[in-house]
This record gives C-alpha cells, structure tokens and sequence, in this order.
C-alpha cells in the first residue's frame, strides 16, 4: 500500500508543482523541484506516467492478453485527447472571462482568450489537430502523442529491450531536425516538447516498471556504487540550481558547472537533465524508500496522493488554477507576499478538492 500511496503521492507533487510553477509571481514555485535540480515536474510526470503504463501494461498482459492491453492504452490516449480539447476550451474560455473582468493575467498567451471567440471553430479544429498546443497543455500533447504509440512501442520493448533502447536513443539523437518538420502553429516548426526526444523518457519510465521485477535484483546487487554516483549526479544538479544565490563566489562555481556540461534544453530532453532525473529516481526508489513511504502517510502527503489520482481531471484543473491564481496576484501595483502566498495556498486547496470530488466520482462509478 505505502508504495502505491508514494506513486500516487509524487504524481500529486507533480501536478500542484506544475500550477505553481506557472504562477509567475506566486511565493510556493520559489520552493519547488524546478529550484533545486536541472529538471523539473514536467519530467516527473512524463517518467511517473511512463512508470504506470509499464506497471498497468504486465498486468492487463498477463490477465488478459496482449490486445487488451493494446485497446486499452489506445484508449486512454483517446482520453487524454479529450482532456486536451476540454482543457483548451476551458483554458481559452477562463482567459476570456478574467480579461473582460479586469483581471490581466501572464501565465498564458492571452490570443487564446481572442481566438476562441473571434476564430471558435478554428480554434477548435486546430487544437484537437494537435497544430496548436496551448502553452500549460502542451505537455499534454505530447502524452497524447506518446500514449497513442504505444500499442506499437511496448511490445517492441517488450520483446527486444536492448535494441529497443539503442533505436530509442539513436531516434533522440536526431530529434531537434525530426521535429521541425512536424506541422505547427509555431515560428520554430514542430512541437514545443520534443515528442522525438521526450520519448527516450517515457519509454525509460515503462521499462522501469515492466521490468522491475526482473532488473531490480540485478542492480541492487551494485546497491552501493549506484547510490553513490547517483548521488554525485543529483549533487552536482543541486549545486547547478541553487549556488548563483549565493553571491559573486557561488555564481562563478555555478557557471563552472554549467559549462562542463554546456546549454541544457528542456525541450529537447537535453542529456543532464535525462541523468540527473534518473538519478534522483534511484535515490527515492532504493536508499530514500523508506522515507518515502513514510512521507506518503503523512497529512500532506496524502493530501498530494488525492491530487495524483485525479488523473486527467486534476491535470486539467491545475492548468487552469494556475491561470486564475496569475490573475489574482496580478493586482495594480505592489503585491504583498501575503495575498501571493494566500493564493498560492488557496489553489492548492481547491486543486485538492478538485481530487476530492474526482475520486468521488469514480467511486460512484465503480459502484454502478
């Protein structure tokens, strides 16, 4: 249970950190992941996404067969299109309704809120296209895109692992030219996350978890080198983030860092960040398990695990939180701390509820 409720609790994590990250001058995004590694919660939840479809992938397999899992991921990347639509929809409506109210806002381009008035069946045919990805839901995209290969990848990955994860790498090795041509709304050509490159990723994620059962007694074998080079790594990722704080001597050692490993790009799942979140990955799962599991017990900790089974609801509502909350911090003139710190803690609450009233429903649903 512990390990279930500590999944659960990290993708919760994930999505409140996506909100706050997206509130660009709210007081909690100051504290989260994306303050103390390279990587941040986009790639926690495209891994933890890719961990559950490994997971959910061996057990419908095994039970029902191959196909069933097949229809099944196909399925959901149906879903999660929809989440998508519903989202952008929302998301456009929102923008729309907190301008024409007097409240500007910076987390998302405000076209949107213009577009799905002036431009509505546009604007719909180009976002369920995947043309137009809004920013906040981009992410989204990409998951849309992943998941509906799946039925394809999985068995491959299944079934030849090793060449799988040499092609899957040799496809991320020449991702940024692949994407361009990718037809797109923008300037740049191809989608915002880099679904040639993101995939090394999520597919990393499956593999962990179809394969834990059979890799896991491998590598604990070397528990102790690998503990202590991931440690190193997350370390190293650490002092990336956080020493340019510290005056002219932490930014010198911090530039330092940066150029032993040169430009890092998020949208390209540039490699630093690739290592530092598999890292980090080993360090939770292995020495910090215990702890782990603990803190999923906790009142927080259950309070994000709420907010992680919400799923697409959840995702859909801290896009669109994080929005309102923009535009509530956005007051004329000096902001206090406290009225951002308010409504930092005010959207995490109502994100809450939204997992509340989400896990409701499918009970009822389950009950039917």
């Amino acid at each position: 249970m512990n390990r279930i409720l500590a999944l659960d609790m990290l993708r919760g994590y994930a999505l409140a950190a996506i909100m706050l990250d997206h509130m660009p001058v709210g007081v909690l995004r100051g504290y989260t992941l994306a303050n103390f590694a390279v990587f941040d919660a986009a790639e926690l939840f495209v891994l933890l996404s890719g961990f559950l479809v490994g997971l959910v992938w061996i057990g419908i397999e095994a039970k029902q067969g191959r196909r069933a899992a097949q229809w099944r991921f196909l399925r959901r990347a149906g879903q999660v299109w929809l989440a998508l639509m519903a989202g952008g929809i929302l998301l456009a409506l929102l923008s729309r309704g907190l301008l024409e109210a007097g409240f500007p806002h910076t987390a998302v381009w405000t076209e949107y809120a213009r577009w799905i008035i002036e431009f509505p069946v546009g604007y719909v045919i180009t976002l369920g296209t995947l043309w137009m990805q809004p920013n906040l839901l981009d992410v989204l995209a990409l998951y849309v895109i992943l998941l509906a290969f799946t039925p394809l990848t999985v068995p491959l990955l299944l079934r030849w692992p090793w060449a799988f994860a040499a092609a899957s790498a040799a496809l991320w090795a020449v991702s940024v030219p692949l994407n361009i041509h990718l037809p797109n709304q923008r300037v740049e050509g191809g989608l915002l996350f880099n679904p040639f490159a993101w995939q090394a990723l999520f597919h990393s994620g499956i593999a962990m978890g179809a394969f834990r059962k059979k890799f896991m007694p491998v590598l604990l074998r070397y528990r102790m080198v690998l503990t202590i080079v991931a440690t190193i790594i997350v370390i190293y990722s650490l002092g990336m983030a956080q020493l340019w704080r510290y005056g002219p001597e932490g930014k010198a050692m911090s530039k330092i860092l940066w150029d032993l490993v040169g430009p890092v790009d998020k949208w390209s799942l540039d490699g630093m960040r690739y290592v530092a979140i598999l890292a980090a990955s080993w360090l939770v799962a292995v020495p910090l398990s215990g702890f782990l599991g603990w803190l999923a017990e906790t009142g927080p900790g259950r309070a994000l695990a709420v907010i992680g089974r919400g799923g697409l609801i959840t995702f859909v509502a801290c896009v669109l939180l994080s929005v309102l909350g923009d535009a509530l911090m956005n007051t004329p003139g000096h902001t206090s701390w406290e009225r951002r710190l308010a409504v930092d803690l005010w959207t995490l609450g109502a994100l809450w509820l939204v997992g509340v009233l989400a896990e409701r429903r499918a009970a009822r649903k389950r009950a039917r």
